[in-house]
């Protein structure tokens, strides 16, 4: 043994990190399994009904179990990646003598969640041994124990990552201040109680926001708040939460979010997107503007396949970046205009948030992607118009028309990718199979199709593939679940109904409620990262909607869009800082050139919310 070895094995940090990184070896695997028999099982329950007519009802409960072990699994691996979903903008500014104190404060407040979650996740196990599956007689504890098992893994690697990461003094402080301020809420109690619901101003808006500033992932920050409000401003017990987490992150409906997210790995790993893409250019390249029309038009196709706006821009940007920069592009609008023609493409099926919001809100997916692709459709003549306007003086010296060969040998070799889109949501809108039937389906296709045409993938890129995927996921259903708690606790304080008295008499009517949500969303999408903030609002706000005869696929078309154009909205939007990232240039750069395109952008959401004919006329 080296001496550099030696003394790392007797570090223990180090010693405590290597045994974390051997340990996740196996769960890793574990995870890449259960997508895959999660995947495997929804096909052949597919094939079992519509060719040999013979149901597998117990299917349902298998992938039920696997999924929830995927999605606690997922987020432990997330928690050693460090990859769980948080605002860092703050932070980041923040001196370096100030931060340390700040992040081990983040650290603190994500362990005390865990812990205060660890003992009801156990009595929920132990609740749940007595209760059967109806099919195959399984013991429920064997699926809620994922919850158990999720929290006080990722407690573990918390405390592993804190000792490797941040000072002795950093922690200490901080942990004595999170000490301090749980010692007088527990000792001001039944004060707390006394205030009714000025507690959820103090506990569900102010934990919440200062644990957002601080850097705590935000599923945390919704778990600390809610466990927080309950445990000192209310008596009801802390097992609550874990049953509204089970409840929010097992939904059937939810189980095409992985498979959706894997499928937009597929597509960038075998090149699919890129081909759909060199069509576009081949098409459109040669005309003024022609570069924006084409990766506004990329936009809205792939993001018909992937789901992810992530995923969209990744392969959209390398593609088309450097042809634009020769044509006089300048990089800040090349960025402007990725990230608010990703923010467009979301409502194109199947967009996770519209999965994620017919869940939550009880919207008919199939409705929702019938009238996303509409939608979608308007936000994009309003951006191509404004490009076109903006290309007036670009430069299209030795710019010339793509053969008729090289054209038809491209489409020919995109034809496969250009018809999943279609399939996708054609299959969702006709009503033959489900999302999340649908999702299996799309992966089986590109995976076959970019195996003959597109050079096809590895194991070892399949299998990294499906834990990045179990890690995104795990990230995105944790806030699920914790914003389903969050949820539930506002609407047992009874404000629910008192913001329902309010709204449904506020002058100007469903109008003057529209134009709140609108305003709402976008500065929740900007701090939340749009998800978070629909789990959050939706079951408070579309019962307002209904009650006061807006139709709920033309209301979750507004929430969407303005969602979307907070999220990308400087200086706080989580998308513009990654469409940035993406972009290799810096935000301050791009913040100027990006307003005209999300004022344009408002300009169609206006008009969207205006004429609710846009977003019926394809039911």
């Amino acid at each position: 043994m080296t001496a550099a070895a030696a003394g790392a094995a007797t570090d223990p940090a180090s010693a405590s990190q290597l045994v974390a990184a051997r340990l996740m070896r196996p769960l890793e695997a574990l995870s890449a399994l259960l997508l895959t028999v999660i995947i495997s099982l929804l096909l052949a329950g597919v094939a079992a009904r519509y060719v040999f007519t013979v149901p597998m009802v117990w299917a349902d409960e298998v992938v039920s179990l696997s999924f929830l072990w995927l999605a606690m699994l997922g987020a432990v691996i997330a928690m050693h990646r460090n990859e769980h979903l948080r605002l860092t903008l703050m932070v980041e500014k923040l001196p370096e003598r100030v931060r340390g104190y700040v992040q081990a404060f983040a650290l603190c407040a994500v362990a005390v969640t865990l812990v205060a979650l660890a003992g009801p996740a156990v009595d929920y196990v132990r609740d749940e041994w007595a209760i059967r599956t109806p099919e195959l007689g399984m013991p429920n504890a064997l699926r809620v124990a994922a919850l158990a098992f999720g929290v006080i893994a990722m407690l573990g690697l918390v405390l592993v990552f804190a000792l490797r990461t941040v000072a002795a003094r950093h922690l200490v402080v901080a942990a004595l201040v999170v000490g301090a301020v749980a010692a007088a809420c527990s000792a001001g109690s039944a004060s707390l109680q006394t205030l009714g619901n000025l507690n959820l101003v103090f506990f569900l808006v102010g934990v919440v926001a200062l644990c957002l500033v601080s850097g705590v992932p935000i599923g945390f920050c919704f778990g600390l708040a809610t466990l927080a409000y309950l445990g000192f401003a209310t008596t009801v017990p802390l097992s609550v939460v874990v049953s509204r987490m089970d409840e929010g992150m097992s939904s059937i409906i939810l189980v095409s979010v992985p498979v959706f997210v894997l499928l937009g790995c597929v597509l960038d790993s075998t090149g699919m997107g890129k081909a759909i893409v060199d069509v576009l250019a081949a098409l459109l390249g040669h005309v003024r503007a022609g570069m924006s029309y084409v990766l506004l038009g990329s936009l809205f196709i792939v993001s018909g396949i992937s789901g992810s706006k992530v995923s969209d821009m990744a392969t959209v940007a390398p593609a088309l970046f450097p042809e634009m920069k020769r044509r006089g592009h300048q990089p800040p609008e090349m960025i402007a205009l990725l990230a608010t023609g990703a923010a467009m493409a979301d409502t194109v099926p199947p967009s996770i948030v519209l999965i994620v919001l017919g869940s939550v809100a009880g919207v008919s997916i199939a409705g929702l992607f019938q009238s996303g692709f509409v939608v979608a459709m308007v936000l994009l003549v309003v951006l191509m118009l404004l490009a076109r306007w903006k290309s007036r003086h670009e430069v299209m010296e030795g710019v010339r028309r793509a053969p008729w060969a090289t054209l038809r040998k491209l489409l020919l070799f995109a034809a496969p990718a250009l018809v999943l889109p279609f399939l996708i949501r054609s299959a969702v809108g006709e009503g033959v199979a489900t999302a999340t039937e649908v999702s299996t389906i799309a992966v089986l296709y590109a995976l076959v199709t970019g195996k003959i045409l597109y050079g096809g993938l590895s194991a070892r890129q399949v299998y990294r593939m499906l834990v990045e995927t179990a890690s995104l996921s795990g990230a995105i259903l944790l806030i699920l679940g914790t914003a389903s708690g969050m949820a539930w606790a506002i609407a047992q304080s009874g404000v629910v109904q008192q913001l329902s008295g309010f709204l449904t008499t506020m002058p100007g009517g469903s109008w003057a409620y529209l134009a709140v949500t609108i305003a709402v969303f976008m500065i929740l999408g900007c701090v939340l990262e749009g998800l978070p903030a629909i789990l959050l609002l939706a079951p408070i706000m579309f019962p307002i909607a209904r009650k006061l005869g807006i139709h709920d696929v033309h209301y979750s078309m507004v929430v969407v869009t303005a969602m979307n154009i907070g999220l990308m909205m400087p200086p706080i939007g989580v998308g513009f800082y990654v469409a940035c990232r993406i972009g290799d240039a810096l935000p301050d750069d791009v913040m100027g050139a990006i307003w005209p395109y999300l004022v344009a952008l408002m300009v169609g959401l206006v008009v969207i919310a205006a004429v609710p004919w846009i977003s019926t006329v394809a039911l």
